[in-house]
């Protein structure tokens, strides 16, 4: 029995020290992935920051009064989320937190009579919202790990074309901010309307520009590209955050193999000693009863010795009184 049970913990032995390699694969493969998707958070950042500023001067200069993506609706009936999140798993609560915060707002939007849709950027969010009825208006996917511009363009012409033609009247991202490699958090934005107000008012010093062509042509070529860069500075950052979130979760599952393994292997100790123990035992027992045995097989022979004797002593007297007889 003891012997099964030692068999028996060796395979699960092995199988986690097989998982264990594969986990800490995944968390080098993520911590060397942080870096790359961090630096694309980095470089992106100044386009968006330059294009963001360039658009608040215009503001401020009176272009875009008649932009739709810059018009605030009177009324706000429906409500568009875009839902950024991962391809994969195996990454904590990343996947879990952004469709959970997303699922709240909806649900908080619906309790005061609004209408809320559903645009999907990842396998995870796509599979959870259908298996759970919701309707999606797009579903994009197969880029989470590392978006390109032109990922972003396809995302944000589906939700703008929406917004112009009055079937959205407000949209929001719900995405992770890479804050660092061990801080991230779900937050929730406004994508369109864009929000200028409070970049239009400049505490410092400002220049005056000199438009060519007017204010209001040049804004309407930016105001695309402006809701690109954040659209995909969303999907960067977001990038960012997965790969931060599966090296924890790849390190935690690491460190929890190797106790695993601590465990199970004092148990297998445990089980050898006890299989040694009932061996030697066994061997013991076997050994006294041998030696029983042989001791009674001794008494046996010599038994059995006086009784012929006896015999033969018997036989030989019964001879001599026959031959007295004769004689």
């Amino acid at each position: 029995m003891a012997g099964g049970t030692e068999r028996i913990l060796r395979r699960r032995i092995k199988s986690v020290q097989s998982t264990k390699k594969i986990t800490k694969a995944m968390e080098l493969i993520a911590a060397s992935r942080i870096m790359k998707a961090q630096q694309r958070v980095n470089a992106a950042r100044p386009y968006s920051e330059q294009i963001t500023e360039v658009i608040r001067n215009l503001a401020a200069a009176g272009a875009g009064s008649a932009s739709p993506l810059l018009q605030q609706p009177e009324s706000i009936e429906t409500v568009a989320f875009v839902v950024v999140a991962g391809d994969r798993g195996l990454a904590g609560g990343y996947n879990t937190n952004v469709i959970r915060e997303a699922e709240r707002s909806m649900a908080a939007l619906k309790a005061q009579g609004k209408q809320t849709r559903l645009v999907t950027v990842g396998k995870k969010p796509t599979a959870y919202f259908r298996f759970r009825g919701y309707e999606i208006d797009h579903a994009f996917q197969g880029f989470s790990d590392e978006p390109k511009y032109e990922d972003a363009r396809g995302v944000a012409e589906a939700v703008v074309k929406r917004f112009e033609t009055g079937e959205y009247d407000q949209v929001e991202i719900v995405t992770t901010q890479f804050i660092s490699s061990g801080t991230q958090r779900v937050v929730q934005r406004r994508f369109v309307p864009l929000e200028l107000d409070d970049a239009a008012e400049s505490t410092g010093p400002s220049a005056d520009y000199e438009f060519e062509p007017g204010p209001g042509e040049i804004l309407d070529r930016l105001l695309p590209r402006y809701a690109e860069a954040r659209l995909y500075a969303a999907l960067l950052e977001g990038s960012a955050s997965f790969f931060a979130a599966q090296q924890r979760a790849m390190k935690s599952a690491t460190d929890n193999a190797e106790e695993l393994i601590t465990k199970l292997s004092r148990v297998m100790n445990r089980a050898r000693q006890d299989s040694i123990t009932t061996e030697i035992m066994e061997i013991v027992s076997g050994s006294e009863a041998l030696r029983a045995g042989q001791s009674g097989a001794g008494d046996l022979k010599a038994d059995n010795a006086l009784s012929v004797g006896d015999v033969l002593h018997s036989h030989g007297h019964g001879h001599h009184h026959t031959a007295d007889h004769t004689h």
